[in-house]
């Protein structure tokens, strides 16, 4: 055969088409992802009809917010290799020292400021952690596990403990916001709150920095070998600095908004609440030794863990069990990922 068919015979449709799905999952991760959110979609829609309801699905959208904005800043740390795990930290520091600040000094201020002053005060904390990590060169897991202990102790030691049952009107009007809201069949009115364009918001601009600026093209260097990225001109603090300063940014964001949803202010919010993050952006396809993913995936990976928690419930599983699912599903996402890149 000569070397003009061989090619042809490669670039033909048929070739492409033998690729099928196994060359698109090497080639784009996430695709596995998606299969099985698909999947597991229509297999509980199956056993409970229930699920197709529109209040369930906005329920899905409400949950999907706040780890959604989380998983954003986790996945760009984690396509720098390096990890994050103050986040929760940041959002609770941030959510609860603006509630206080608003109730007790700036009653009327308006709520954009509420959300800009947070995302401000999200950004400095970041900062801290980024320039720790670059200052003392140790890995930024060991870094953020010491701020979010530094973070938590200053919140609990110095602004409160108190639970804020009755929020400053402007933050309680912005979490009832309605983007539109129908009567359903049984009377009840479902609300899919104005918030929720938030997280797509943030998620379009985190695409952009990664895929459409330097900074971006700077971050998956770094990912891939932080030393060969510094031989080549790349500035590590800079890119340290951003990395967790933007990170530190949808995190207070992130906790305002949950103040906001929840009509509460609670210091103990959110504890815990970093394995179900950072499993959602390695469902998502992102490496934990970084190089890799993408923001579908990782919206992807959210929406995964959020419908598994939900529908845990709907189909009658204890609550209890859904860690244990969401375990599985990361050692089933390593051996997926393993075989590729062994296959590779």
């Amino acid at each position: 055969m000569t070397a003009s068919r061989t090619e042809a015979l490669q670039e033909s449709p048929a070739h492409s088409r033998s690729l099928g799905l196994g060359g698109l999952i090497r080639r784009r991760p996430e695709t596995i992802t998606f299969i099985l959110l698909v999947a597991i979609c229509i297999t509980v829609a199956v056993i409970n009809p229930a699920f197709l309801q529109p209040s369930t699905l906005i329920d899905i959208g409400r949950a999907s917010v706040v780890m959604g904005l989380f998983a954003l800043g986790v996945f760009i740390i984690l396509a720098a290799g390096g990890i994050d795990v103050s986040f929760t930290a940041i959002a609770a520091f941030t959510m609860y020292s603006m509630t206080v600040l608003v109730q007790s000094h700036l009653p009327g201020i308006p709520i954009a400021l509420v959300l800009l002053m947070s995302i401000a005060g999200g950004a400095l904390l970041g900062i801290v952690n980024g320039l720790l990590v670059h200052h003392l060169a140790v890995p930024s897991l060991i870094v953020t596990i010491g701020t979010q202990y530094l973070f938590r102790g200053i919140l609990l030691s110095f602004i409160g403990t108190v639970w804020i049952m009755s929020l400053p009107p402007q933050m309680g009007a912005f979490g009832r916001l309605p983007l539109f809201q129908f009567e359903a069949a049984n009377g009840a009115t479902i609300t899919l709150p104005a918030y929720f364009l938030v997280l797509p918001v943030a998620a379009i601009l985190t695409w952009f920095i990664l895929n459409r600026t330097l900074m971006g093209r700077a971050i998956f260097a770094v990912g891939g070998n932080a030393d060969i990225a510094s031989r080549l001109g790349y500035d590590l603090k800079t890119i340290h600095i951003f990395l967790f300063g933007y990170a530190g940014a949808l995190a207070g964001l992130a906790g305002i908004i949950h103040v906001c949803a929840n009509r509460q202010a609670n210091p103990f919010d959110l504890v815990g609440t970093e394995i179900n993050v950072i499993a959602a952006v390695v469902l998502g396809g992102a490496k934990i030794t970084g190089g890799t993913g993408t923001v579908l995936g990782t919206i992807l990976g959210v929406l995964l863990v959020v419908v598994i928690n939900s529908v845990l419930v709907m189909v009658g599983i204890p609550s209890t069990w859904q860690r244990l699912v969401v375990g599985v599903f990361i050692l089933l996402a390593a051996a997926f990922f393993v075989t590729r890149q062994k296959n590779r």
